[in-house]
């Protein structure tokens, strides 16, 4: 889930660059649905803005991700994971529910095109940070469980990619599709957020980030969760007295 909520809002964005190229239109060649080509005259006929809307996109998206990506590795030893992950989560929330907003609201194109990029440089911005976090908290994990993200983010493109497909197929038009686009993305992001605050209340979770500062080995980890899972009534004070134990253990063997 927290794999699928790095990645789907920002495909979702992609995905409505048709939006996006109709709002930096004329007002006489909007087209009204998805099924359009965008071939003819009004293929030839573009406005300056959206001749550049997708090259523009790509540099304020990559420059900031590049950017954020190298200096997370400065950030993460001076501001708590926690705090990165749910800021980062937040705001890229907040900011997707302006875009929906704005897709009901009327814009000239230059203020709209300035806001755009301003919205794309603080997504991957937070984007970069939200992804080296939850891998960097995911290293705490065993290796197995790298891989969930990795097909969160996976499933991320594919669920974007069928949605275009599913608008299209509808003749949906184009200001609703992007509007369900957006709203989909802030779902996905709310349910990330709870994922997020669910996953550390975890036993299993707690135990294996327990290991990774007291080099405990997996065998060790999977006795001590038995005994823990066998009494869910008292599992709480099991815990808390097995992990000050731990703590207070120069060395822990199993027979």
């Amino acid at each position: 889930m927290l794999g699928l909520g790095t990645l789907l809002p920002w495909n979702f964005f992609m995905t409505a660059t048709m939006y996006f190229s109709s709002r930096l239109r004329d007002p006489s060649q909007m087209g009204t649905s998805l099924s359009g080509n965008g071939t003819g005259a009004e293929g030839n006929n573009r406005s300056l803005l959206e001749a550049k809307f997708n090259n523009v996109m790509t540099l304020c998206a990559m420059v900031p991700l590049l950017a954020f990506t190298c200096l997370n590795s400065v950030l993460h030893q001076r501001i708590p994971q926690k705090f990165r992950i749910m800021g980062s989560l937040a705001v890229i929330l907040v900011v997707f529910l302006l875009t929906a907003i704005l897709v009901k609201i009327e814009m000239a194109p230059l203020p709209f095109f300035t806001l755009t990029m301003i919205k794309i440089v603080i997504i991957n911005s937070f984007g970069a940070i939200l992804q080296g976090s939850l891998f960097g908290m995911a290293g705490q994990l065993p290796t197995k469980y790298t891989t969930p993200i990795m097909s969160g983010q996976g499933l991320a493109g594919t669920f974007a990619a069928f949605s275009m497909i599913c608008a299209i197929s509808s003749g949906s038009e184009i200001n609703d599709a992007a509007f369900g686009y957006f709203i989909t993305a802030c779902v996905v992001i709310l349910l990330a957020i709870i994922s997020y605050v669910v996953l550390p209340k975890l036993v299993i979770t707690q135990l294996w980030i327990l290991s990774y500062y007291i080099n405990l080995s997996e065998k060790v980890l999977r006795r001590v969760y038995s005994m823990i899972i066998s009494n869910a009534n008292n599992a709480f004070g099991q815990f808390t007295v097995i992990v000050t134990k731990l703590c207070n253990c120069t060395v822990f063997t199993v027979n």
